[in-house]
């Protein structure tokens, strides 16, 4: 009886010790920088607008059709949804009360103003490295720059015992690190500029590296293990490897990473996913100097153990086989009529405009997530300066799960490639995943911002007058006659395409994608003004 009262106090003692212990933590972790920072200096808030570019503080901060910078975006983790915060200047609602210690803290230490810890969702642990100057000239930007927006934050769905933070701060403590930038050894200043880039405002590590049981990333800067940027799952995504093997970027020149980090796109593949908002939201904007820096640095990382820069390739004897009709398995079958109109019989697709299959690490790599993701969801490039088009891959999710993963094998087996097969069990689970994920968060004044009856009304008679939109020529629109063997059933346009500029886009300037039955460029074509084409929109937003 005394060892269990003895049992019983100790743990009692241990408890207070290490819950007391975590409001503790951010004294010593982080202590108070009170350093004043001239807000109102155009030089210093420039600079702060270029690093929160390069960090994309917007992509994550920023719900579909919600206002810059205010949040909401909802961000699916293995324990339930959390929803970025709003981070513009509002004194109520946003950081307007953060003084720069606040704001410090926050950024490189994952400590909130009230001293309660961030989940890891916020890249912190990559912002440690950025140079005092670098977070005051962010600190400038986000206080004078950013328009303010009012908009309370969304709680988490997160259940309890889990929703707990104080175990946040011991993770902070073993896994986030009080740590600078320390550059590679030896390496020339370009080199140099670019890991500092990689692994700070880029936080590349937060989605490339893989993460350990407790979901920290297993490395935050280059080693011996080859951790580091080796390729990731998130969200249904496989980040694929950015080091110098066979299944992450070999196969690439310095020059071919900085245009697809400029652009989207190069002569290997085109940017999809979450990857497309980083080019556009992000990448995009950096200088030439800091895209090659990157690209430099990148370049540099040796291949993980027991991989090799390049692995040995089968001969091509898919594209003849296809050409004399001498293929007849379900997944070339599939790959002909679904996949061949844009990736071509010989999966070289078109440089710039539809990816190549063969040949494409990303389609050999060893989790074919990402590309079960796409073909079921489809998705659109970034949309830059570089390219005049924006082409989409259509969401093929009506297909059975037998029939994409045939496809898929037949994709990752074919013209040389090596890469394992797709069950339908996989197809499945992926289906699954997205059903499940969660919807942004947006106030309800926002989300009253819908079309009026008029414009909902007209956008239907323009959408099926066949000498204007002409949908059911190819479409069924939720109960409307048969459509074409090439048409997709346009319901839920609103959850495939939450940014309505990509669809705008679609209807005002598509490219042709299929030799049966183009989409017209309605908009570049004249058939639809772009009034015409903004009220369509609004009628299948309500489908």
């Amino acid at each position: 009886m005394k060892l269990l009262k003895l049992g019983v106090s100790v743990f009692a003692i241990g408890l207070v010790v290490v819950v007391g212990g975590s409001y503790l933590v951010p004294l010593w972790y982080a202590p108070r920088q009170n350093v004043h920072v001239n807000s109102s200096d155009p030089a210093l808030v420039e600079r702060g607008r270029y690093i929160a570019q390069a960090s994309d503080c917007v992509a994550c901060h920023t719900a579909k059709g919600g206002k810059a910078f205010a949040g909401g975006l909802a961000m699916q983790t293995p324990i339930g949804t959390i929803y970025s915060t709003n981070i513009t200047p509002d004194k109520d609602t946003g950081i307007g009360r953060y003084d720069f210690a606040d704001f410090e803290r926050a950024v490189r230490h994952g400590i909130r103003k009230d001293g309660s810890p961030l989940y890891p969702a916020m890249p912190y642990v990559s912002y440690a490295v950025l140079t005092d100057q670098d977070v005051q000239a962010l600190y400038a930007y986000f206080t004078s720059a950013v328009q303010s927006v009012a908009q309370h934050n969304q709680a988490s769905t997160i259940p309890w015992p889990k929703n707990m933070r104080w175990p946040l701060a011991w993770w902070q403590v073993l896994f986030g690190g009080h740590r600078s930038f320390t550059p590679p050894e030896g390496a020339a200043p370009q080199v140099v500029r670019g890991a500092y880039l990689v692994e700070g405002a880029g936080h590349c590590g937060a989605c490339h590296t893989p993460r350990g049981v407790a979901f920290q990333e297993k490395a935050l800067k280059d080693g011996s293990g080859g951790d580091f940027l080796s390729g990731s799952e998130l969200e249904g995504w496989y980040a694929k490897s950015l080091r110098h093997e066979d299944t992450g970027l070999a196969t690439w020149s310095q020059q071919e990473i900085a245009d697809f980090l400029k652009t989207g796109r190069n002569t290997h593949t085109a940017a999809f996913g979450s990857m497309a908002e980083v080019i556009e939201h992000s990448a995009q904007h950096l200088s030439d100097a800091d895209s090659s820096a990157i690209a430099s640095y990148l370049v540099s990382l040796s291949p993980r153990p027991g991989r090799t820069p390049s692995a040995p390739k089968a001969k091509d004897t898919t594209t003849a086989k296809l050409y004399e009709g001498a293929e007849h398995s379900p997944g070339a079958l599939g790959y002909v009529a679904q996949c061949a109109p844009c990736h071509r019989l010989n999966g070289k697709g078109t440089p710039r405009l539809f990816p190549a299959l063969a040949g494409n690490s990303l389609v050999e790599t060893d989790n074919p997530s990402s590309l079960i993701q796409i073909t079921l969801s489809g998705g659109a490039m970034a949309g830059t300066p570089a390219d005049k088009t924006r082409p989409s891959m259509p969401e093929l999710a009506r297909l059975d799960d037998r029939t994409v993963a045939d496809i898929l094998t037949f994709i990752r087996s074919s013209w040389g490639n090596k890469g394992s097969p797709v069950s339908g069990d996989d197809v499945a689970a992926m289906r699954s995943l997205i059903a499940r994920k969660p919807a942004d968060h947006l106030p309800e004044d926002a989300k009253m911002l819908s079309a009026s009856a008029e414009d909902v009304k007209a956008g239907q008679d323009l959408a099926l007058d066949r000498g204007k939109g002409n949908c059911l020529a190819c479409h069924t629109i939720k109960g409307g006659d048969a459509p074409s063997s090439v048409g997709r059933e346009l319901v839920n346009m609103r959850r495939r395409f939450p940014n309505r500029a990509d669809l705008v886009e679609i209807l005002t300037n598509e490219p042709v994608r299929n030799s049966i039955a183009p989409m017209p460029a309605f908009g570049r074509n004249h058939i639809l003004t772009k009034a015409e084409i903004e009220q369509i929109i609004d009628f299948l937003y309500t489908l």
